[in-house]
């Protein structure tokens, strides 16, 4: 029964996932985004499991479940415990652009990214790529534009695991068999990145009582 509904799932989980990538862009609040994230992760996951069991990719299922533990619970863990509370409880964060019109650029890029991921859709020719590498790509270039509005350091590291998630949802239909062992590696590779920047991130705010880029840029060293 599964296997009959897995595209339409399959679409309703990428759909979904888009939205969480807009949500990122508008949302005013650290924790909020950091939450809109990890249902992110999980329409990734649950996009992947579909996928693994349609095409019988074992290899896929696992890098499901290793998904699941990596950037569900690892990375948020990970996260609140190098940067602190601090960091999350400010109520603010500061943009480049006002949200109405962060949200209009967004819709821009989403159809961009249609219109660039349609002749690629083509090429490839796998099942699935009609849904997962316009929206893959989407997240893609949705992460950048966060990391390029946002003013504060930790959305923009949540701006490029948003990247990293649109990578990985649209190679999931192009690559339904990769190897596990790719995965473990980026499994490791990505918390201990969120670790280190969230550690320094901590250490700058108790610092200058700022995570703001375009302030840090200014400090000199005493």
């Amino acid at each position: 029964m599964i296997n009959l509904f897995t595209e339409p799932l399959d679409a309703f989980c990428g759909g979904f996932f888009l939205l969480t990538a807009i949500g990122i862009v508008s949302t005013r609040q650290i924790l909020a985004c950091l939450r809109l994230f990890v249902i992110q992760a999980l329409l990734l996951v649950a996009a992947a499991l579909l996928i693994g069991v349609k095409l019988s990719s074992g290899d896929l299922v696992a890098v499901a479940v290793i998904t699941f533990v990596t950037k569900v619970v690892a990375i948020p863990w990970v996260l609140k415990l190098s940067a602190g509370s601090e960091i999350y409880a400010q109520r603010e964060i500061d943009q480049v652009l006002n949200i109405p019109l962060a949200l209009l650029i967004s819709a821009a890029l989403v159809l961009f990214s249609y219109f660039v991921a349609t002749p690629m859709v083509t090429a490839v020719g796998q099942p699935f790529t009609d849904i997962n590498l316009p929206i893959g790509l989407a997240g893609l270039v949705l992460g950048a534009f966060t990391v390029t509005v946002r003013r504060e350091a930790m959305a923009q590291l949540i701006g490029l695991l948003v990247m990293e998630n649109g990578v990985f949802f649209a190679s999931i239909s192009i690559v339904p068999h990769l190897p596990v062992i790719a995965e473990i590696s980026a499994a490791i590779d990505v918390p201990v990145m969120s670790l280190i920047i969230g550690l320094l991130i901590r250490r700058i705010h108790k610092r200058t009582g700022s995570t703001v880029v375009s302030e840090l840029a200014t400090l000199r060293e005493d």
